[in-house]
């Protein structure tokens, strides 16, 4: 992928405002007196599914609308929140959009794709043969199969960096949950289109760090499994192209357990009243890890996502 100009993340971003309004990043005083830092919490759960794949699908539209005219419908797999983002981008479109989960996958997840008019098939144990599956279906039905990762989509992720960014420019670091890693990519992108020092942190579930593994070898490296409740983090092996970007781009990896998740999401309840998944909690999580580092910085984290079951949250919260 080439290097994002200042113009392209401009561009992309007046594509993904004429659908959604840019979300808030706030600096919570409650999480600044628990970790002794300023943190800017990038509020990626207030967005129309709820999460920030939306801005990427909403990009993706576009490019395969130019680009493939006569495409009539598209695949994809996910755990959700990439599925609920081209299915509310393909019905705005026109399109038909399959989407593709595991089985056992989040009910409240495939309710919400639903609701924006995709069909929900259920195969495999997780996402990755859920993906084998969508490139199937591809095949078969004439769809088009919409990767996990493709510049499209990270034009309009980076959108939400671009917001943090300019309202936050002195950032010392910034921590990004990784599972296909368009976020990391999209932050990377807009850190050095806008020539800023910030150091970027991406965050992995221990139980799913094919991406720190991968990191701290060089090279690619896959995992046996990635059983998180963090679904959004459950991917076994890193998407190569997004991989020899934030290779390159960030400054380190770091994987958090579940139960570090959980104490994020209650701190994030407790200190400032919003919800975040698994995922979306990551970022916090791997803060709170690294508090002692980070003592008196200006930090930023990326709250992804709100998507989780009622059942589950109530769990995790209780």
């Amino acid at each position: 992928m080439h290097r994002l100009t200042r113009e392209d993340l401009e561009d992309a971003a007046r594509q993904v405002y004429r659908v959604m309004p840019a979300t808030p990043q706030y600096a919570w005083p409650l999480l600044a007196e628990r970790l002794g830092c300023t943190v800017w919490v990038k509020h990626e759960n207030h967005t129309p599914t709820g999460a920030f794949k939306v801005r990427g699908g909403i990009t993706f539209m576009q490019w395969l609308k130019n680009a493939h005219p006569d495409v009539e419908g598209i695949v994809t797999a996910t755990r959700g929140n990439h599925g609920q983002s081209l299915a509310m981008a393909a019905r705005a479109a026109g399109m038909r959009a399959l989407i593709v989960v595991p089985v056992g996958n989040s009910v409240e997840k495939n309710n919400a794709m639903r609701g924006f008019g995709s069909e929900v098939v259920e195969y495999g144990r997780d996402f990755d043969e859920a993906r084998g599956e969508a490139a199937r279906l591809a095949k078969t039905h004439g769809l088009f199969l919409v990767p996990p990762y493709h510049p499209a989509l990270v034009k309009g992720v980076a959108s939400y960096a671009l917001e943090l960014f300019t309202a936050a420019p002195d950032l010392h670091t910034v921590y990004v949950p990784i599972g296909c890693g368009s976020g990391i990519c999209g932050v990377i992108a807009v850190r050095d289109a806008l020539q800023l020092n910030t150091q970027v942190v991406g965050v992995v579930s221990t139980e799913a760090d094919a991406a720190r593994q991968s990191f701290e070898a060089g090279v690619l490296r896959e995992t046996a499994s990635a059983n998180t409740f963090a679904d959004g983090l459950a991917v076994r092996g890193p998407i190569p192209e997004a991989f020899a970007i934030y290779k390159e781009g960030a400054q380190r990896i770091v994987s958090v357990a579940d139960e570090e998740i959980a104490e994020a999401m209650r701190v994030y309840y407790a200190d400032t009243h919003n919800l975040a998944e698994g995922a979306g909690a990551a970022a916090l999580a791997a803060l709170m890890q690294e508090r002692e580092a980070m003592k008196g910085k200006n930090v930023g984290v990326i709250l992804s996502g709100a998507n989780i079951d009622r059942n589950v949250y109530a769990e995790v919260i209780g």
